[in-house]
């Protein structure tokens, strides 16, 4: 099919198919297409995939059914973009995605397309991770460790290299706090000494600590820091109405005159 072809099926539809987004792609990667799709390259369409990824999360989190299908969307147009661009290329296509992921899904519930018997969520994670490893032969907790993409927000690798590495891990909450408050007195002896570079360092430990203890209490760290960032706005925004209030410019008051309204209005949004 040519691409005037294309044009003119796409055009002559009222409801479109996954087919339809896969043909669309190609045409507006044509020379007959868009001059900025055309330029777009794996590289310089990272960021947006990552960008559109954050958006369905946000979709996700506020229970948003007509948001998340839009921005589905928008993550499903960055899958076929980027198998598009593979495609132009003859290295592979959407259909090769397809046939791959579903190939792994079938090998990694043996309980649902083999002998396998899984009781409970446990043992089917247990077995999933158990064929991963073999599938990428990763032989050692260090090599399950590196496979980790380091590209993870922090919290989030610091989280999932925690989990991996149980069979070295705190006997309980109790000792995870100890070491909290250990690597915080390294931390002042850091900042005393003045070394930007073990005070770094230091502060590195800490979190590292901080997301140890989150796994044991069960807290995922990235959803209790977004809500104390939100919870933080709320706050400061309580402070600013007020300032605005008695007829104050906040950038004109000291730390100690915002302070006092910041304690007198903090369990205002809680």
């Amino acid at each position: 099919m040519t691409t005037d072809e294309k044009i003119s099926a796409l055009l002559g539809k009222e409801r479109y198919s996954f087919d339809d987004l896969v043909m669309l792609v190609e045409v507006l990667r044509s020379e007959k297409g868009c001059p900025w799709d055309r330029e777009q390259t794996h590289k310089s369409i990272r960021k947006d995939f990552i960008e559109e990824t954050y958006e369905v999360i946000e979709a996700i989190d506020t229970e948003n059914p007509e948001l998340l299908r839009e921005e589905l969307g928008d993550v499903l147009l960055q899958v076929v973009f980027h198998a598009g661009i593979e495609a132009e290329q003859e290295r592979f296509d959407i259909n090769d995605v397809a046939n791959d992921i579903c190939a792994k899904l079938i090998h990694r519930h043996p309980h649902v397309f083999g002998d396998t018997v899984a009781e409970n969520t446990d043992n089917v994670l247990s077995n999933w991770e158990k064929i991963k490893s073999e599938e990428k032969s990763r032989k050692t907790v260090t090599d399950k460790l590196r496979s980790i993409p380091p590209m993870l927000p922090a919290l989030m690798r610091a989280e999932k290299v925690g989990k991996k590495a149980k069979c070295f891990d705190f006997a309980d909450e109790y000792d995870v706090m100890d070491k909290v408050c250990e690597e915080l007195t390294e931390l002042s002896d850091a900042m005393s000494e003045g070394d930007r570079e073990n005070i770094a360092e230091e502060i590195g430990d800490l979190l590292l600590s901080v997301t140890s203890l989150c796994r044991k209490l069960g807290v995922d760290p990235e959803v209790a820091l977004n809500r104390a960032t939100d919870k933080f706005i709320d706050r400061f925004e309580t402070v600013e109405n007020e300032v605005t209030k008695r007829g104050m410019i906040m950038e004109n008051m000291t730390s100690e005159e915002l302070n006092a309204i910041w304690d007198e209005n903090k369990h205002k949004t809680v």
